[in-house]
């Protein structure tokens, strides 16, 4: 898989990002849980066939994402999504698309997403297994695994650590 990366410098750390041909494989601030994983701990950027590519798509989808971070972290609406190139197990990739229907400025939990998950795809599934499809996700941030919360309302579970998830909630203006 060949995958450009780039830094961005958010006002909480700084972010690597990760793209290919396909769209946005990889979002991770720095030092987190899961760092450089796709997915799984089997794919990662250090086994990519070519990191560092000049992939004009990847390049295209790195630009969009800086600009989606700029517009974020500036507290301004930051329209689309760039593209995204989720890579996970189908189970992985239907929870994280379910994360993508949280909206700004909202939470939920781990709970509500397994009950969403059963209403959605038909079969039951636990908190805990939500959980770990969650922390697995590479596209942090924008694929927003920050706004899911303990059952009790607690800020638990984010790989990016509990102070930059108050920070996002924040600035989302969540009531947490």
């Amino acid at each position: 898989m060949d995958v450009m990366t780039s830094a961005y410098a958010s006002p909480l750390g700084t972010i690597t990002l990760a793209a290919d041909e396909r769209g946005l494989a990889g979002l991770w601030f720095d030092g987190q849980q899961h760092f450089g994983e796709l997915g799984s701990a089997q794919r990662r950027l250090d086994t990519a066939t070519n990191v560092d590519t000049q992939d004009p798509a990847a390049q295209h989808t790195i630009d969009a994402t800086r600009a989606w971070l700029d517009a974020y972290f500036a507290d301004e609406n930051p329209g689309s999504l760039p593209p995204l190139h989720l890579q996970g197990t189908p189970y992985q990739q239907r929870i994280w698309h379910l994360l993508l229907d949280i909206e700004p400025g909202t939470t939920t939990t781990y709970g509500a997403l397994a009950q969403a998950y059963e209403e959605r795809f038909g079969t039951r599934t636990s908190p805990r297994a939500v959980g770990s499809a969650v922390g697995r996700n590479p596209v942090s941030l924008i694929v927003p695994c920050h706004r899911v919360l303990g059952a009790d309302g607690s800020l638990t579970g984010y790989a990016g650590g509990v102070e930059r998830k108050r920070a996002l909630l924040a600035l989302e203006r969540a009531s947490v």
